[in-house]
């Protein structure tokens, strides 16, 4: 398993049909500012976007906790995906504190949200991804924010400060960011892919038949399909658009039989693939499972360099079924840590949005390879990228149609 595992598989909505249809009617049902009281298929569940930015309510049964309040004795309760949180910072904010911290893993978020919602395990914290956070308030599933108790928020991007998904940053911090590329092998890549008139051409090349791989993750790869053909709505409901996105699907089946997987971390550096879509945190893993005879310079990523291409966060929350909220809020700010936080780079792969960091700095520290640099997820990309949003159950049945067929035939 990559150290992200499953992180974006099922996530981004990656659910069935039916998943999808019962976590709206689980959400329905919670209290919203529209419907207090909740209960009733009328409740209204607002989505956020870049181009409707939100500011979450904070009810009256769901208050931020006091200022100045002593940590709690513990366990602080983590629900994470596997391999995605250091060791290093986990045994430091323990000896800090004093405290136990015990964290038990999810392969998807459907999983995740079930589990949280059943109150079984008090979880203290989890790690979802922006688009799941609209049903984690509106559900009351996640605890507001004490900002006083998070003085190293002002360490990460101001594009984090009050982002369009949670104005205020009531509800969240953030945890990781990263892009969607095209990772390569130069011993079975020849061609100079960053030269390209369309460089996502490459992945359709009859000639690298057998050693292409595509991200397992069905919105992530339709929407790159999509920006293949010129599609720049990501999220697009049109027929038309996804009538185009199929065909290119097709003709990518059927020209290079791709395989499909999330497995590229591992696949590209042994050679079991050339060619693949790609998260910029896995080919900065991808380094470190190079067999010892071969270097790192074999590994190429590429991304537009106007960062107009598919780019991402996820979140740390505190949920309000816990019973540790100061420790909780305690563990969210010893992430936030300078320190902290490149630590645990340094493990997961996946960058943190700190203000010290630039591609210079990544390198010269030894975090990115000078051939992968362009791995490096520059602040000005998320206002110039393309964002992956939560789809409403019609056309996300369209989406998961075309996945389905394609996959089948894959």
């Amino acid at each position: 398993m990559n150290r992200r595992t499953l992180i974006r598989n099922a996530a981004l909505l990656g659910l069935s049909v039916p998943a999808v249809n019962a976590l709206l009617a689980a959400c329905a049902e919670a209290p919203t500012s529209s419907n207090p009281g909740g209960g009733g298929s009328d409740a209204p569940l607002e989505m956020a976007s870049p181009d409707n930015p939100v500011t979450w309510p904070i009810s009256d049964d769901n208050p931020p906790i006091d200022d100045g309040m002593s940590p709690e004795a513990g366990p602080l309760l983590i629900y994470n995906y596997a391999d995605y949180l250091g060791p290093q910072v986990i045994k430091s904010f323990e000896e800090k504190y004093g405290v136990e911290v015990k964290v038990s893993t999810f392969n998807d978020t459907d999983e995740m949200l079930t589990k949280i919602r059943t109150g079984a395990v008090p979880y203290d914290i989890c790690f979802p991804s922006y688009d799941q956070i609209a049903r984690m308030v509106t559900a009351q599933i996640a605890r507001p924010l004490n900002h006083s108790y998070l003085g190293n928020l002002d360490n990460v991007w101001d594009v984090f400060q009050s982002p369009w998904y949670d104005g205020e940053a009531r509800y969240s911090v953030p945890y990781s960011i990263y892009t969607t590329g095209i990772g390569w092998r130069t011993d079975q890549v020849t061609d100079d892919i960053a030269g390209m008139d369309n460089p996502y051409d490459i992945l359709w090349t009859p000639s690298y038949a057998g050693k292409v791989a595509v991200i397992d993750d069905w919105h992530t790869c339709m929407a790159q399909v999509g920006l293949r053909a010129g599609i720049t709505d990501v999220n697009t409901s049109s027929a038309d658009d996804l009538s185009v996105i199929q065909d290119n699907l097709t003709e990518l089946a059927s020209t290079v039989k791709p395989k499909v997987n999330i497995s590229m971390y591992n696949d590209l550096p042994a050679g079991q693939i050339g060619l693949c879509q790609m998260w910029s945190g896995d080919v900065v893993n991808a380094q470190y499972y190079l067999p010892n005879d071969t270097s790192v310079d074999v590994l190429q990523y590429w991304f537009p360099e106007d960062g107009k291409g598919l780019v991402d966060n996820d979140l740390m929350l505190v949920l309000k079924g816990g019973n540790n909220p100061v420790l909780a809020h305690l563990f969210l700010d010893h992430m936030l840590d300078e320190k902290n936080s490149l630590k645990n780079f340094g493990y997961i792969g996946y960058q943190p949005p700190q203000k010290v960091l630039d591609t210079d700095r990544l390198v010269a520290d030894g975090y990115l390879p000078e051939n992968l640099a362009t791995a490096a997820v520059q602040e000005s990309w998320f206002d110039t990228g393309y964002r992956l949003l939560e789809l409403d159950v019609d056309n996300d049945q369209a989406w998961h149609r075309i996945w389905q067929q394609f996959k089948a035939g894959a």
